[in-house]
Parts: C-alpha cells; sequence; structure tokens
C-alpha cells in the first residue's frame, strides 16, 4: 500500500496527474475516460488511508458518466474539453447525488438532492464527480482530518484541504475549492498544486452568495487544467447575479512574458522563514535575470500605500466575513450547540459583539485598498508574491485544557489581500523548502483572470523552480 512519503518534494521533479495531455488519445480510441477514472480510483484507494481527502465518493455514479463521456469520444462528439475529466468537490457545495454536510457535524447527513451552479455546469460540460473533499468546519479554521500528502505531521491548509491534497496526491487532475481569506490559495501552496482565485463573483457561486468576499476556485495540476475547468464553468453558469463573470478564451491562453512585476511582501513578510525569504529572493533574482523589472514599496510611493492599505488585511477580511456569516451560525448555534466547534462559536461571539458601523468601517478600509490596488495598473503587469508563510506547518492537533491553536490550519496572512481586494491570482508551485511545496502567486487587477493567467504560464515555462534545504 502506497502511504505518505517522507518529506521529498522537489518542484523541479514531481509529476502531478495531467487531463489535458490524454485527449489524443481519446480521440484516437487508445485510452478512454473509463479508464483514465479507474486509474484515479486506484490511486484514491492507495493514497487515501494516509491522506483522508475526501468526505464520500461516489464511484457508481462516476463510472456511469465517465462510460458516457468514452461513448461520446469514440463517437467524436464530446461535450467540451473537460468532458471524462475526474473532478473532486469540496464539501461545502452543494451536489445532488451526495450529502453536503460542509465539515460540520451539526450537518451530518445534510442532503439537498441539488447541485451547486459550478457542479452543475461541471455535469452539463461532461465531467466526472467523483466525491466530495474534506472541508474545514462550514470553511472556517477548525480543521478535518486531512493530512498534507508530503509529510502527514502538516497541514494541507485549509478550509479547502480536501480538495488541495486530492490533487497533490495525484487522485484527480482538478478540485473545486471556495476562498473567503485564503481557503483556495494557501493549501494549493502547502500542496503543491497550480489554483486560481478568481477575480470576485467571476464563477457563479450558486446557493454560497452569503459573503462578499467568497469566490469558487479551481485547483490542478497543471494551468491547462485548471483554466480549461474555470472556464468551462463560466461559460455555463456566468458569475454570481449582477456580476460580469470570468473574461477570456474558451481554450487556454498562451504564455506572455509580462514586463514589470510589483513585489508585494504584506504583513507576512516580518514571519517569514529565512529559508523561504532567500528562496522567493532567489526566484525573484532569476525573474530579473530573465529580464522583468521589479519594483518594490520603496521605488514608488502607491506600492507604499498599497502596501499600508493591506497590512490588517486578515484583520479586515476575517471580521467582514464573520459578521456576513453571523445570522446563519448564530442561529446554528443556538440549534444545535453540540454540532458545532469551539472555534466557530468564538467566531460567532465575536460578530455578535459587532455594530453595524463596525462594518461600515471595514468595508470602507477595504474599498480603499481596492483604490489603492488600481492605481497600480500602470505601474506594472501583475504583483507578484508568496502564496504562504513558508511550508505547511506542523499540525498535532489541540492539546486538551489548552487555548486552542489560532491558526490549525497555517495563516493566511499571504492570501486575504487578494481577497479582500477581490482580485484574481494564480499560484504556482516554484519553490520547494525543507522537502515541502510553498508557492507563489501572481495577482491582477480585477477580471484580469486571463491576463495573469498568460503570465504564470510563462514563469512555469520559463523559470526554473528553487529549492532550498
Amino acid at each position: 500500500m502506497i502511504t505518505n512519503p517522507p518529506r521529498s518534494y522537489d518542484p523541479r521533479t514531481f509529476k502531478a496527474l495531467t487531463f489535458h495531455d490524454v485527449i489524443p488519445r481519446f480521440r484516437e480510441g487508445s485510452d478512454t475516460p473509463r479508464a483514465y477514472l479507474e486509474r484515479c480510483l486506484a490511486t484514491i484507494d492507495a493514497r487515501e488511508p494516509a491522506v483522508k481527502a475526501f468526505v464520500v465518493r461516489n464511484d457508481a455514479n462516476a463510472r456511469a458518466a465517465a462510460d458516457a463521456s468514452s461513448a461520446r469520444w469514440k463517437a467524436g462528439t464530446p461535450l467540451s474539453a473537460i468532458d471524462g475529466m475526474p473532478i473532486a468537490i469540496k464539501d461545502l457545495l452543494e451536489t445532488k447525488d451526495m450529502p453536503t454536510e460542509m465539515g460540520c457535524e451539526a450537518y451530518r447527513g445534510n442532503v439537498t438532492n441539488r447541485d451547486n451552479a459550478a457542479v452543475w455546469a461541471l455535469r452539463q460540460a461532461g465531467a466526472v464527480i467523483i466525491g466530495k473533499t474534506v472541508t474545514a468546519e462550514l470553511g472556517g479554521t477548525h480543521p478535518g482530518p486531512t493530512t498534507n500528502p508530503f509529510d502527514a505531521a502538516c497541514t494541507p491548509g485549509g478550509s479547502s484541504s480536501g480538495s488541495a491534497a486530492a490533487v497533490a496526491s495525484r487522485m484527480v487532475p482538478a478540485a473545486l475549492g471556495t476562498q473567503v481569506g485564503g481557503s483556495v490559495i494557501r493549501p494549493a501552496a502547502f500542496c503543491g498544486n497550480i489554483a486560481l482565485k478568481p477575480t470576485q463573483g467571476a464563477i457563479n457561486r450558486g446557493e454560497r452568495q452569503t459573503t462578499s468576499m467568497s469566490t469558487t476556485g479551481v485547483h490542478a495540476g497543471c494551468i491547462e487544467d485548471m483554466w480549461q475547468v474555470a472556464i468551462e464553468i463560466a461559460r455555463r453558469a456566468g458569475g454570481d447575479p449582477g456580476k460580469l463573470g470570468l473574461f477570456g478564451p474558451a481554450v487556454p491562453p498562451e504564455a506572455t512574458k509580462p514586463q514589470q512585476l510589483i513585489v508585494v511582501e504584506s504583513a507576512g513578510w516580518s514571519g517569514l522563514d529565512a529559508a523561504s525569504r532567500a528562496a522567493f529572493e532567489a526566484l525573484l533574482e532569476k525573474l530579473a535575470r530573465a529580464g522583468i523589472t521589479l519594483l518594490r514599496r520603496k521605488d514608488h510611493a502607491w506600492i507604499e500605500a498599497l502596501e499600508q492599505s493591506i497590512r490588517n488585511a486578515s484583520d479586515i477580511a476575517n471580521t467582514i466575513t464573520a459578521w456576513e456569516n453571523r445570522w446563519y451560525q448564530s442561529a446554528l448555534v443556538e440549534l444545535k450547540p453540540q454540532g458545532v466547534s469551539a472555534r466557530l462559536k468564538a467566531t460567532v461571539k465575536k460578530a455578535e459583539a459587532m455594530s453595524p458601523e463596525d462594518y461600515r468601517s471595514l468595508l470602507l478600509q477595504r474599498a480603499a485598498a481596492q483604490q489603492c490596488h488600481q492605481a497600480l495598473a500602470p505601474l506594472a503587469d501583475a504583483i507578484i508574491m508568496l502564496s504562504c508563510q513558508g511550508p505547511a506547518p506542523l499540525w498535532p492537533g489541540d492539546v486538551p485544557g489548552q487555548p486552542l491553536a489560532p491558526r490549525p490550519t497555517g495563516d493566511s496572512v499571504f492570501n486575504t489581500p487578494s481577497s479582500m481586494l477581490h482580485a484574481p491570482c494564480v499560484t504556482l508551485p516554484l519553490l520547494g523548502v525543507n522537502g515541502m511545496p510553498v508557492g507563489v502567486q501572481l495577482m491582477g487587477q480585477q477580471h484580469e483572470d486571463a491576463r495573469i493567467t498568460t503570465m504564470a504560464r510563462w514563469m512555469q515555462q520559463a523559470i526554473s523552480p528553487v529549492v532550498m534545504p
């Protein structure tokens, strides 16, 4: 049986599972979506006992969907470029054929008999929905059982922990996650995935419209699959109500070299370990040698203004979200107090102490930060920054009788800026530190999802990863 390997992750040699490159074999008949699915199921059987990425699997329905896809490819009538792709769904998103328990005991056995908008769109595109992945409780900070595929003692990140781990373990080529603070980008960075956190509202969230910063994003083993999944959803389900939706081509955009990038440190810089900082600086040096101009906070007052506006991004983002969630979460605590964690109860208590004026003040701070970000558009093509505060930290679990660990799935300090700015970002597995993945992200202006994808694709092709012991 395959178990978690020792810490030996190397971004230069790790081979992720991909889908786009098997399509020629589907067309010629040397491979089929059903055979591809069976390979995925075999990997899940082997790795799941250690990784614990899934809440529930639906092998029977997945096999039926894969058989239907195989017939379409044989007939030359695929529904899309992701027809037959096995995809895992974060257990915050509703699925008509599986429970939606949201990592919360209070929702044990919850069956809605309907699909989330993105899940519906994936089925329309012929994707094979393989199962539901573990989420931190209600998309918050209380972790589930998932372990990091490269060290079982470490967190995989959160709240999209199962989706990140499933892709990193080569169980599936892609998975859906969601992010309010850092729940797509951080777990992807900890697990060595490529991921898109799109412009706010660019992918229809379906039933999950409660919070103003929640986004549906894509984890994948490669940029081609990441983009294809995102655009196939958007072409069918559009964006959130009142939003413009995801812009971009129907196929993965070609690589484009950026000319100027802004290096943003954020509040996480001071807590960064020496090895991760050295690895990031070495990567920046490679970019500079490739002819890319790098601008930092000392180089322009507008960059410093952005740095100042996001210095409290984590507190702003987390508190806004706590206020927006307090209505239904307060009711849940009252109705099923034994079915929610002490962490959730503490978050609800904090939100209940807020006033509408407190919330308005946070919204104004968020709007001011967005203006600072928009002002940078003429200066550079995109922002580059770390995706996480070093390798995934150890997570031994809470200690009985001791205060609850404040960040059991890792610190979101490098992720909350893009969330509060409503900006798209793509994380790339370009750093290896102490045998573990560390991600680097490109962040663009709102609705520049395709543009940053082109630059991310160039970086992945042209810049070799950096590895630090």
